[in-house]
């Protein structure tokens, strides 16, 4: 189940006040042009922000996400209807025949155990054509990345269009790796408190390898992310032809 940032009506609508800066986004559509891709497969694609950016760029996008919440936000923000949006995940998609897929942000990383994140990879293998990529990003354990989230205590705010002034807190719940829980708390305009909950899985280099060898994917390469150097893996990997 998604966790309730992504599923709950009231917060799928937070997502992109409090992620205005998308720069980790342009990776992404630099790598679509660099790639040569003409389709892409956003696989939790969210509220849509990189979905629509690449059709923006002229490429025929389909966006895939388990929370219909935050399709019905990416629905909204798609006024040409320029996507196709399926509620579901990789491993309940129509077939398709892309040239790329992604994953970004913490995608990769909430597949809490080996099965679950294989069938998700061994869905994204089937949906890409022959030859064809799969880029996505995953944190590096190493890094340590919420011994950062642990001491951001600060409340942060943000004016949402047509709902007023709404407060997010972050706190790190339980480290027990691989596995780190953290909870956001919402405090919305009229009073009310929403938590959502979430944990991640913080895989290491050699098993996330391991996991697209096992489902038929070959790695190309493990970059440096632009926007967090040295604290992430970006994966790109292919289908063989």
């Amino acid at each position: 189940m998604p966790d309730a940032i992504f599923s709950d009506a009231r917060l799928a609508r937070l997502d992109d006040a409090f992620h205005e800066d998308r720069a980790d986004l342009v990776p992404y559509r630099d790598a679509a042009r660099e790639l040569g891709a003409r389709s892409v497969l956003d696989v939790g694609c969210g509220t849509g922000t990189l979905a629509l950016a690449l059709a923006a760029d002229g490429l025929d996008v389909v966006g895939v996400d388990p929370a219909s919440a935050s399709l019905d936000v990416a629905r909204t923000k798609d006024v040409h209807g320029r996507v196709r949006w399926h509620v579901g995940d990789a491993t309940t998609l129509p077939p398709l025949a892309v040239d790329l897929a992604v994953m970004t942000g913490n995608v990769a990383q909430v597949f809490l155990d080996e099965d679950s994140w294989r069938a998700t990879v061994r869905g994204i293998a089937a949906a890409l054509s022959p030859g064809a990529h799969l880029l996505f990003e995953t944190r590096r354990p190493e890094a340590r990345a919420w011994e950062d989230w642990a001491t951001e205590t600060d409340v942060e705010r943000r004016d949402v269009p047509g709902l007023g002034i709404v407060e997010q807190r972050l706190e790190v719940t339980d480290v027990a790796l691989p596995f780190v829980s953290f909870r956001y708390t919402y405090r919305l305009p009229d009073g009310t408190t929403v938590e959502s909950m979430s944990t991640l899985r913080f895989q290491d280099l050699d098993e996330v390898v391991d996991g697209l060898r096992v489902t038929g994917l070959d790695l190309v390469e493990v970059r440096d992310a632009a926007d967090r150097s040295g604290r992430e893996n970006v994966v790109l990997a292919r289908r063989p032809a």
